[in-house]
């Protein structure tokens, strides 16, 4: 595999990974993480709050317009063998920021990414699918048919 492939690769895995974790909770990171050996790392950047402009576009397509801020946390941290792993969330959750930058930092790693994708990302995403099936079905659940009926003609 060439360089360039094998580089799209991991970049297709930490978005995947980065889907999942930034829709879990914090306690369910940690939870997960206890169970890894996990590699020593640092803190290059300590979670910190701030905001974000929220755009939007009028109809999907029309000119972007500032719809508002929102607020978010993030973190980034370094694995003693070099891998850099950044992590954003909304709202105020520093420690989750903290988690996800970790776990991207292990998505890099050769000898960590396997066992965060069985161990932690994998389980996660199938709890967010069940969670989604289960908002899907308590939704479909309160369905209105609206029909019109036509009397005679004209």
């Amino acid at each position: 595999m060439d360089a360039v492939t094998q580089h799209n690769n991991q970049q297709a895995q930490r978005k995947a990974a980065m889907a999942v974790l930034a829709h879990a909770e914090a306690d369910e990171i940690a939870a997960r993480l206890q169970a890894l050996a996990l590699p020593a790392h640092q803190d290059l950047r300590a979670p910190e709050n701030g905001l974000v402009m929220l755009r939007g576009r009028v109809g999907g397509d029309g000119a972007p317009f500032n719809l508002g801020e929102a607020t978010v946390s993030r973190a980034a941290v370094r694995l003693a063998s070099g891998e850099v792993g950044f992590g954003y969330t909304l709202g105020r959750d520093g420690e989750k920021a903290r988690l996800i930058a970790l776990c991207d930092a292990l998505v890099q790693s050769r000898d960590f990414a396997g066992a965060l994708e069985r161990d932690i990302i994998a389980p996660l995403r199938e709890q967010l699918m069940v969670r989604r099936k289960q908002v899907a079905a308590q939704t479909a659940a309160t369905k209105v048919d609206f029909y019109t009926m036509v009397r005679g003609e004209g």
